[in-house]
C-alpha cells in the first residue's frame, strides 16, 4: 500500500521556519523525483520545489528561491522541505508528490496546513 505522509505544518509568524517532511511507504523510492506543490485559496496548485536523487541539482519556483531548501534522504524514504523567512503568501496546504522516473507512475500525499500570519 502507497503512502506518503507528510508532517511538520502549522501556524508561524513572518520571517519564521518550518520544516516539511514526507515519509514514504509502498513503493521504490529511489527511482522517483519527490516534490513539493502548494496550493493557496482561490489559487492553482503550483511546483514548490523538486529533488531527484542525492547529487543532481533541485528545482525551485521563482518565489521560494532563497528562501526554501528541499532534501531527501533515502536511508529513510523522506523528503523534507526546509522553508525560512516564511511570507504571508507562502500560506497553503503543501502537498508531497512522487513521480517515477520513466513510467507514468505517480502519488500524492494528503497534504499540510502552513499559515503565515502575524
Amino acid at each position: 500500500q502507497v503512502q506518503l505522509v507528510e508532517s511538520g505544518g502549522g501556524l508561524v509568524q513572518p520571517g519564521g521556519s518550518l520544516r516539511l517532511s514526507c515519509a514514504a511507504s509502498g513503493f521504490t523510492f529511489t527511482t522517483y523525483a519527490m516534490s513539493w506543490y502548494r496550493r493557496a485559496p482561490g489559487k492553482e496548485r503550483e511546483l514548490v520545489a523538486r529533488i531527484t536523487n542525492p547529487g543532481g541539482s533541485p528545482n525551485y519556483a521563482n518565489s521560494v528561491k532563497g528562501r526554501f531548501t528541499i532534501s531527501r534522504d533515502n536511508a529513510k524514504n523522506t523528503v523534507y522541505l526546509q522553508m525560512n523567512s516564511l511570507k504571508p503568501e507562502d500560506t497553503a496546504v503543501y502537498y508531497c508528490y512522487a513521480g517515477h522516473y520513466y513510467y507514468a507512475k505517480n502519488y500524492w500525499g494528503k497534504g499540510t496546513q502552513v499559515t503565515v500570519s502575524s
